[in-house]
C-alpha cells in the first residue's frame, strides 16, 4: 500500500502516499514521550522512503501486482498493531478522549473511511503504470486539490495570492508531466483519482470531525478496520483469489516486513507531528521527495529529464509559498 506519504493535515504535504489518516487536529498528547526534530525527522524520511521503494519493489520487481490485496493486508496489520499498542504502550491513550458513538461512526468514520480506502487503492495501483519519481512529482498537486475542494465546500475563501500559488504549482506539475518519457495515460488518470479521493477525505475530516483531537495512530486505530473490511469486500471483484495463489512465492517474511515498515512509519508520524512547525514538516516532506526521486533513478533506473526537474522545482516553490502564506 502506498503508505508512503505522510499526508498530515498540519504540514499540507503529500504522503499522503501513506496509509496514515490525517487527523482533524494533529496533536501529540502531553503524556507521550517527545523526541527532538533532529532525531525523528531522519527516521521518518527513511521509513517513508522505504515504504514507497518496498511497495514498488513488491509490485514491479517481485511482480506481485495486487495492490488491493496489499492495501487490505497493510490495513489489517495496522488494525491489529494499533490495538496491541493500545494495550501495551501510552501511544494510543488518546483513544480514551474520543467518544465514539454509533452515529459518529456511520456519519463520519465510515464515509471518510470509504474515501481513504479509495485513495489507498488508487495510489497503489498507479505504481503498476508509472515510475516512483513521476508519481512523487504528481503528488505536488495534492495541496492544490485540497484547496480546490475546500473552496468548493466553502471551507475557505479563494483569494488572488492563493490563486497565483495554485497556478504556480499546477504549471510546475504540467511542465514535469510534459517531460515524462514513459507517460501512461491510464496511470496518470489513476493517480489523479487518488489525489481526488485524498483531497475529498481531508476536507471531509475538517467538516465531519472538526475540533476532534485525533493523532495519526488514534486515527489509524479507527480507520484501519473500516478500510480493511471495505477492501476485503472489494477484493473478490477486483483481484479475486489470484493474490492468494502467489503468497507461497512471495513468502511470509516479505509480507510481514512490508507491512511492518508501513506500520512503523505511522508510529514515527506520531512523534513527527510534535517535532516541529508546519513549515519544518513541509520542508521535511520536500526533502524526502527529492531524495526519493533521486533514489528511484538509482535503484529502479527511472529517467528524469531536465524539463521535469525544472517543472518540479517550480511546483515545490509553490508548495513552500503555500505553507509560508498560511496554507493548511
Amino acid at each position: 500500500m502506498e503508505l508512503e506519504d505522510l499526508d498530515m493535515d498540519r504540514d499540507g504535504s503529500d504522503e499522503r502516499n501513506s496509509m496514515l489518516p490525517s487527523p482533524a487536529i494533529a496533536q501529540t498528547p502531553k503524556q507521550k514521550p517527545k523526541l527532538t526534530a533532529a532525531f525523528i525527522i531522519p527516521i521518518w524520511i527513511v521509513l517513508s522512503s522505504s515504504v514507497i521503494i518496498y511497495n514498488n519493489y513488491l509490485y514491479n520487481t517481485l511482480n506481485f501486482r495486487y495492490p488491493v490485496f496489499t492495501v487490505t493486508w497493510h490495513l489489517t496489520f495496522a488494525a491489529i498493531g494499533t490495538r496491541i499498542l493500545q494495550r501495551t504502550t501510552p501511544l494510543l491513550d488518546g483513544v480514551k478522549d474520543v467518544s465514539m458513538t454509533k452515529d459518529m461512526f456511520l456519519k463520519s468514520i465510515l464515509p471518510i473511511g470509504i474515501l481513504f480506502s479509495g485513495s489507498l487503492i488508487m495510489s497503489n495501483t498507479a505504481y503498476l503504470y508509472l515510475s516512483v519519481s513521476y508519481i512523487q512529482m504528481l503528488k505536488a498537486f495534492n495541496a492544490v486539490a485540497v484547496l480546490l475542494v475546500s473552496w468548493a465546500f466553502r471551507i475557505s475563501e479563494p483569494n488572488r495570492k492563493l490563486a497565483l500559488i495554485v497556478l504556480m504549482i499546477s504549471t510546475g506539475v504540467a511542465v514535469a508531466s510534459s517531460g515524462e518519457l514513459k507517460f501512461n495515460l491510464i496511470g496518470f488518470l489513476i493517480q489523479a483519482a487518488a489525489v481526488g479521493f485524498e483531497a475529498a477525505r481531508l476536507v471531509m475530516i475538517q467538516i465531519l470531525l472538526h475540533g476532534l483531537k485525533m493523532d495519526p495512530l488514534v486515527s489509524l486505530h479507527y480507520y484501519a478496520p473500516v478500510c480493511a473490511f471495505i477492501n476485503l469486500f472489494a477484493l473478490p471483484f477486483t483481484e479475486g483469489l489470484a493474490p492468494f495463489y502467489e503468497l507461497a512465492r512471495i513468502g511470509p517474511l516479505i509480507l510481514f516486513s512490508n507491512a511492518a515498515v508501513a506500520f512503523l512509519l505511522n508510529v514515527a508520524a506520531v512523534f513527527l507531528v510534535g517535532a516541529g512547525s508546519g513549515l519544518v514538516l513541509t520542508l521535511t516532506g520536500v526533502f524526502k521527495d527529492i531524495l526519493l526521486i533521486t533514489g528511484s533513478t538509482l535503484i529502479f533506473g527511472s529517467q528524469v529529464t531536465p524539463i521535469q526537474v525544472f517543472g518540479y522545482s517550480v511546483a515545490l516553490g509553490g508548495l513552500v509559498l503555500f505553507k509560508v502564506s498560511g496554507g493548511k
